[in-house]
């Protein structure tokens, strides 16, 4: 069984792969989520690396954005696993990065439904 975490080797941090990822990926819209997606040849990692942001122009108070990236988080650790079945078919994305783009809070079972269905597009 797959232990539900979400460690910093999981996390994009890398300065030059989140510009990459800004200038070439390809985008998915699923509101209230868009969904960027980077594909590398020599990435060979069960999951990937993924990045959460949510716009400080649509949410001006840090407890706001806070709040709804953490529930982006935590959908997105719980739904993980679905990456595990496409692993070996190599059909994962290498980068993600998910931004939140509604410009009011959404509950948060509308987010997990809608998240989860991005990435069970992606995998097919």
């Amino acid at each position: 069984m797959i232990k539900n975490k979400f460690p910093k080797s999981e996390r994009l941090t890398n300065e030059r792969i989140i510009t990459e990822l800004f200038k070439k990926a390809h985008v998915e819209f699923l509101y209230p989520f868009r969904v960027m997606i980077l594909y590398k040849d020599d990435f060979n990692e069960s999951f990937p690396k993924v990045l959460f942001s949510v716009p400080k122009k649509n949410f001006k108070k840090a407890v706001d954005r806070n709040l709804i990236r953490r529930r982006a988080k935590e959908i997105y650790r719980v739904n993980k696993n679905i990456f595990l079945t496409s692993y070996l078919q190599k059909k994962i994305p290498s980068y993600l990065g998910i931004i939140y783009i509604a410009k009011e809070k959404v509950p948060y079972q509308v987010m997990e439904i809608k998240l989860i269905s991005i990435l069970d597009r992606l995998t097919k």
